[in-house]
């Protein structure tokens, strides 16, 4: 027996994907990306100075914090302090991992990126959606430096952005709402360049193994939905 999509949409399809630009007043560059029902406010601050492990080398560096609101979910989310639990450090890793990647940071100069994601409301996929709508922010604030004559240039030398699928009843889905997460057999997660070129794939079987063949319909899926993705994103910066 095939799946079927809670919100029907086809096996290849996106949730509807939306960037609101400025949502916030102070930072210099806000963004609140909308995957369905997921909602991740990416708020992108630049600051002076780099690291200890970075100095003398002239180069800048960028780096991601993630957090669930407390409501973002049906049950209330106990609110992280001081202590992270594994999942939240592993997601901003990611982050940090994926958006990296997109910059050149020798042509930045000694300044770090500041990415935080925050999660206002989650229905699956806010670890993509925090690296898509990320990129989206982070492109705005290097923009803005180059408008104020602190840079010559923008160091952004790739569009970046992820995505999830997964196997249901053996067949390959795309961008998984909450549903499907919890009860797909094997789900991935995976970061792509605008050249469509690999960043980071992060796959499990939860239920059983899966075949190569499987793998590579996998990301087949996930790169129709990061070229959709891209193309929402270049509007969204136009």
């Amino acid at each position: 027996m095939s799946w079927q999509r809670p919100d029907h949409r086809q096996p290849n399809q996106l949730r509807p994907i939306s960037f609101v630009r400025g949502f916030t007043k102070f930072a210099p560059a806000s963004v609140l990306i909308k995957c369905g029902d997921t909602q991740v406010l990416c708020n992108v601050t630049i600051q002076p100075g780099i690291p200890r492990f970075l100095e003398g080398t002239g180069s800048g560096w960028l780096t991601a914090e993630y957090r669930m609101l407390p409501g973002a979910t049906p049950q209330r989310q106990t609110r992280e302090l001081l202590k992270l639990s594994g999942r939240t450090q592993e997601i901003q890793r990611l982050i940090g991992r994926s958006l990296r990647a997109a910059v050149d940071l020798t042509a930045l100069g000694e300044r770090t990126v500041f990415v935080d994601a925050d999660v206002l409301q989650a229905d699956a996929g806010t670890r993509t959606a925090s690296i898509t709508g990320g990129y989206v922010a982070l492109a705005e604030a290097l923009d803005k430096l180059v408008q104020a004559g602190e840079l010559e240039r923008s160091p952004i030398r790739h569009q970046i952005a992820a995505v999830s699928v997964g196997l249901l009843a053996g067949e390959p889905f795309l961008d998984l709402k909450y549903e499907e997460d919890v009860a797909a057999q094997t789900d991935f997660n995976i970061v792509m360049n605008d050249e469509l070129n690999i960043i980071e794939i992060q796959g499990t079987a939860e239920e059983e193994s899966f075949s190569r063949t499987q793998l590579n319909q996998l990301i087949d899926m996930a790169e129709i939905g990061i070229k959709e993705l891209l193309d929402a994103q270049r509007r969204a910066l136009s």
